[in-house]
Order: C-alpha cells, then structure tokens, then sequence
C-alpha cells in the first residue's frame, strides 16, 4: 500500500531535481539516482556519469539569470514505484521528462529518465 510518506519522498527527490538542474548541483543530482541510471531520449542514450558530467561543465542556469520555471505536471506511486512527469525549461528548451522510480532498501531513487525537447522539430 502507498503512503502519504511515500509521496512526500517521491515529490522531495522532485524537488531535489529541480533544485539540482538550475543551480547545477550535481552532489545533488547523483544523490537522487541510481547509479545504474540512464537517460534515454530520442537518438540519444548518456550513462549517469555522462549526464553529471554535462550538467558539471556546462553554464549554471540561476547564475544566468534563468528564471525557476520547472513544473510537475503529474505523479503516481503504486506501491514501490513511481513516475512523475515534469517540465522542465532550460535554456533554449523546453523538455518534458518522465522520472521513473524504485522504492528500494526504504529508500527512493529515480532509476529511469526518459525525455524529450519540445521545442526541437
């Protein structure tokens, strides 16, 4: 049975994620995922250390003057797993992701990123 605890942590690691995209906090990002992770978006497949080192090397979107525009647009949690569905605009794009999780050991961590960019033809 899902708990109210259960969608508490699941929108806590949400947070953390937008929090980890604008002030490219990657001790952030890689402690909200599992290190088996992938990111898998059309054409394109990165490892979890890949990505870090993306987000690591490239302009810091709060030091930009980027505004704070992220949105969940949806959640559900069925027992041990959850997937959310968020916008998240950064930069020139304009992405939708869907954040697959795994309640593993007590403890949630996003296991899967699918996206992709809405303003890309």
């Amino acid at each position: 049975m899902t708990s109210v605890n259960d969608f508490e942590s699941v929108h806590a690691i949400v947070q953390d994620y937008f929090d980890g995209l604008h002030y490219g906090d990657v001790t952030k990002l890689r402690a909200i995922f599992h290190a088996d992770t992938f990111l898998k978006a059309p054409d394109s497949r990165r490892s979890l250390e890949q990505w870090l080192s993306a987000v690591a090397s490239r302009p810091v979107p709060s030091q930009q003057g980027i505004s704070y525009e992220f949105k969940l647009l949806s959640v559900e949690v069925i027992k041990d797993q959850a997937m959310v569905k968020l916008e998240c605009p950064l930069f020139e794009h304009r992405y939708i992701d869907f954040l697959g999780m795994l309640k593993e050991d007590g403890c949630w961590k996003i296991v899967t990123k699918m996206y992709t960019d809405l303003q890309a033809d």
